[in-house]
């Protein structure tokens, strides 16, 4: 099984499908005014790095991170394909973004998720996120979850 993760426009045929399927996702089981998900067009605009995680050339997964000054990363937009969970790739894109912001210089990562998706939220957890009080613009959506993450310098 070849693992790759690469930069990507979210404008792409296999960014925005996966996005779309997202998007999809999340509008069966939380209302609008709880679905923060930025489309492929906002991440663009606020210039916000993406990958797509492909196996075997297929996509299976994707995610972003915003970052907000030096302060924090946020993640945004991830996602994998029911099919790929439970086999790791999870772990392969947080890590590659937790790698990313630090080499960007960011040391601090941040996610909104609902309270719904337990299996993201166990991911999570076992990545080394713990739940923190919802940050802006979460504050007041009662069904968000927020989680931080303290990252490590890299080790030279």
């Amino acid at each position: 099984m070849l693992v790759i993760i690469t930069a990507e426009r979210p404008d792409t045929p296999d960014a925005t499908q996966l996005i779309d399927e997202l998007q999809t996702h999340l509008s069966a089981i939380y209302p609008i005014k709880s679905q923060h998900g930025y489309s492929a067009q906002k991440l663009l605009a606020e210039n916000i790095p993406f990958f797509v995680l492909r196996v075997d050339g297929t996509p299976a997964g994707c995610g972003g991170i915003r970052f907000v000054g030096k302060e924090f990363g946020e993640l945004k937009r991830m996602y994998l394909r029911p099919q790929f969970r439970g086999s790791g790739l999870g772990k392969l894109l947080i890590n590659h973004l937790e790698k990313f912001a630090l080499e960007n210089g960011i040391n601090l990562v941040r996610l909104e998720t609902g309270m719904q998706q337990t299996a993201a939220i166990k991911l999570y957890e076992s990545e080394g996120f713990y739940r923190i009080s919802p940050f802006p613009p979460y504050s007041n959506d009662p069904v968000s979850q927020c989680y931080e993450k303290s990252l490590s310098s890299p080790r030279t």
